[in-house]
């Protein structure tokens, strides 16, 4: 049996995709997985496509380990500097510039 890619399903439909795979799921962050409905598989070991005998279990996580993006989709740092405003400037001599030609 391959194992299928889990990463991206809702528990449910992770479930079912197990299933007909011939795999079991084992999920150590939810202690209530067999009731999880709406939750979606961040990661999943063995990954997709390895090769694995009838029943092997399959282990999901829906939540996010420490440094692999947690901190939540909105959350943004201003950047510093901040860019600058008016948009592009063209590339033209500005004036006072020490090389501009003298009528």
């Amino acid at each position: 049996m391959r194992v299928p890619k889990l990463v991206g399903l809702m528990a449910m439909d992770a479930r079912e995709a197990a299933t007909s795979h011939g795999v079991m799921l084992a999920a150590p962050d939810r202690p209530d997985f067999d009731h999880t409905v709406v939750d979606y598989v961040v990661r999943q070991y063995p990954p997709p496509g390895v090769e694995v005998p009838l029943g092997a279990v399959v282990t999901v996580w829906f939540d996010l380990g420490e440094g692999e993006g947690g901190g939540g989709a909105g959350v943004r740092e201003p950047r510093i500097p901040n860019p600058p405003s008016g948009g592009m400037q063209r590339e033209l001599d500005q004036p006072g510039d020490a090389f501009e030609a003298i009528h």
